[in-house]
């Protein structure tokens, strides 16, 4: 088992811990509908990506009562 040498004090402690702050997103504006996305992705409201459509989206999905 470890055992430590010298105590580690608070404050050279939380320097340790310094980098590992959760780093806030960077959103972008889609240029197609206006809905905030991650850079360099497809939109998930409309599926478009610089320009053109990538992913075909569906308005609304017919279910039978049956089928479920």
């Amino acid at each position: 088992m470890a055992v430590q040498q010298n105590k580690v004090s608070k404050s050279r402690r939380n320097n340790r811990r310094a980098h590992d702050a959760l780093v806030a997103a960077n959103p972008n504006e889609c240029e197609n509908c206006g809905e905030l996305k991650r850079p360099h992705h497809v939109c998930a409201s409309c599926g478009h990506y610089s320009d053109r459509e990538v992913v075909a989206m569906v308005d609304d999905v017919d279910l039978d009562e049956d089928a479920a």
